[in-house]
């Protein structure tokens, strides 16, 4: 299993990200339902902002959007394996998890990762929702989104495949770092190991080995 779990898009490790590819097509699958919630022109924006980077770093890249897949999970799983890479940008945790579960990619990605057919960047919330609980998030973003966004009640389980909650956005400065503190503090609080990451930090995950940079 290949993961690579930022705060904020590449952080300061983009040449880990391109390592954990090596010598596969440079071919992205973006995901950016996490920003379903938004306003219409702000999520093409938010898509396009992913897009380019990508792009740049000379990746096909291309927006899979899983409310096209529906009750179609069969066909998710084909749409992403023809890809060496899936991006899961920031946005909001919850309606990202809802969405996940309403196409099927909680159960998709898994198996993919599972056979190494592809590997996984996700950030912030893209990061979060691979934890195993969402628990302790929810003054950062808003279940109250879910219901109205994907018609579904919010759900609080992540898919499980790191085994440390991730709080993304520590001591950055785009970020509200005293509502932050307030969370990594509380999970700290009740023992609760996590890892805190600032907007340079990533956990590689590469195989057995698991390392935050």
């Amino acid at each position: 299993m290949r993961l690579f779990l930022s705060s904020y898009r590449f952080g300061a490790h983009q040449e880990r990200l391109l390592q954990l590819l090596g010598d596969r097509p440079r071919s992205a699958a973006v995901i950016a339902n996490a920003a379903d919630a938004w306003p219409p022109s702000a999520r093409a924006s938010a898509v396009v902002s992913d897009l380019t980077p990508l792009r740049r770093l000379g990746f096909t890249a291309r927006e899979v959007d899983l409310r096209d897949y529906v009750d179609h999970a069969d066909r998710l799983a084909a749409t992403l394996a023809d890809h060496s890479l899936v991006w899961v940008r920031g946005g909001n945790s919850f309606v990202l998890r809802a969405q996940f579960a309403r196409s099927g990619a909680d159960s998709v990605l898994p198996d993919l990762l599972s056979r190494d057919v592809l590997a996984y960047a996700g950030y912030s919330a893209g990061a979060c929702v691979l934890t195993p609980s969402l628990r302790g998030l929810e003054t950062l973003d808003d279940p109250g989104e879910v219901l109205p966004t994907c018609g579904v009640d919010p759900i609080w389980d992540g898919l499980g495949l790191v085994h440390k909650p991730i709080v993304p956005h520590w001591r950055s400065p785009m970020s509200d770092s005293d509502e932050i503190d307030v969370v990594v503090a509380d999970f700290r609080s009740r023992g609760v190991d996590i890892w805190a990451l600032t907007d340079e930090q990533a956990v590689v995950v590469d195989g057995e080995s698991i390392v935050v940079h």
